[in-house]
């Protein structure tokens, strides 16, 4: 199987202010590309744009191509899952994902977004159990996980549930080294454990995609074709036991690049491994939010406050500071027109239990409403 893979999350919109109005024909052409040359696995979820996701998978793939050509991948929600709730909540998920994504099996099925807290949730399900049967039963055919925390929880569900056929994880090169994200270690650790890896967020959410042009220049310098997210996605698939690397593509031209460079992949040298390091320096050295536009906070936001939105042009603004521009409130007021200005938020703290990068959303957003708002 080739290395890339489509990640259904961030797809294009026929409304942007709204995530459940995805572009369906866009969608269909950018699947056909991606098939077309030769690259077959997707990704989806319960939750990817307000649960419209896993429908535009039956629509612009299962129903448009022969289920022999392609893979599916989707995500038990265990985050949604209350104190109350039993072993028979994850039946009702699991035929609700059959019907929309108009399946009779999933190629590669995972209990969504583990960290220390959901795994208790887990265990007291039988999850991984619950997974075997229907693997037993033809409706799984690999069941693995995905995972936001340390790499010593990562060992610990491992060591307990050895039947985990595959991980997936978030790295890429300025995660790799991070103490917060752990992503060498998490890869490392897998790996110690046989495990093939899934790789999410390879870009960062787009950061990486959008680089100070002091990080820019060092890499156009050595690969003047090369754009900065196909040395993140690279990278990502140069490591060992990589199964595939997700890219949540939003557009056409982001498929046009990825998969041209991804058809005949080579793996980075050490030269250009190094190159990446330098960059990671850079980057880190920026007072930048680490949030991925993942939008899990947005959905039970009771103000309604665009965060993913606002921690982009932050960040954003970051880099124009740093080469002598100033923020763009203007910007920031017309983000503000749809939804509440950052400083309206009441700190019920939901959007930090959603947030698998475990942010504290609460502060950045005093951050945020501290720049634009001069409060």
């Amino acid at each position: 199987m080739k290395k890339l893979g489509f990640g259904l999350m961030r797809l294009p919109l026929s409304d942007p202010k709204e995530q459940s109005r995805v572009d369906l024909e866009q969608v269909c052409a950018m699947a056909d590309t991606f098939l077309d040359r030769g690259f077959t696995y997707f990704d989806t979820a319960y939750v990817y744009h307000k649960g419209e996701s896993e429908r535009v998978a039956k629509e612009a793939i299962v129903k448009r191509h022969d289920r022999n050509s392609f893979t599916l991948a989707t995500k038990m929600p265990i985050f949604n899952f209350k104190s109350g709730d039993g072993p028979e909540k994850l039946d009702a998920y699991f035929a609700e994902q059959l019907e929309k994504c108009g399946v009779d099996y999933f190629d590669y099925y995972l209990l969504h977004s583990l960290d220390a807290g959901s795994y208790e949730t887990v265990q007291r399900l039988d999850a991984f159990g619950w997974g075997m049967k229907e693997k037993a039963a033809g409706r799984i055919k690999r069941l693995g996980f995905s995972f936001h925390d340390k790499a010593e929880v990562l060992d610990r569900i491992l060591t307990d549930h050895p039947e985990a056929e595959f991980v997936q994880l978030q790295i890429n090169y300025l995660d790799w080294e991070d103490e917060r994200v752990q992503s060498r270690k998490c890869y490392e650790t897998a790996r110690r454990h046989g495990k093939e890896v899934v790789i999410m967020e390879p870009v960062k959410g787009g950061k990486l995609a959008n680089l100070p042009e002091e990080a820019a220049a060092l890499l156009r310098q050595a690969h003047p074709d090369w754009s900065p997210a196909s040395w993140a996605v690279r990278f990502a698939a140069s490591l060992e036991g990589v199964l595939v690397v997700l890219s949540g593509m939003s557009n056409q031209e982001q498929m046009e690049d990825n998969s041209a460079y991804m058809q005949d992949f080579q793996p980075l040298n050490a030269q250009e491994t190094g190159l990446l390091e330098q960059a990671a320096k850079i980057l880190s050295a920026l007072p930048a939010i680490p949030c991925t536009a993942c939008r899990y906070c947005v959905d039970g936001c009771p103000v309604s406050i665009p965060i993913p939105e606002y921690f982009a042009l932050y960040n954003e603004d970051q880099l124009n500071l740093r080469e002598g521009r100033p923020v763009d409130r203007g910007a920031y007021q017309k983000l503000a027109a749809n939804g509440a200005l950052a400083s309206a938020c009441v700190g019920c703290k939901q959007c930090e239990h959603a947030c698998p990068q475990h942010l504290n959303v609460t502060g950045w957003l005093e951050r945020v409403a501290k720049t634009y708002e001069g409060q």
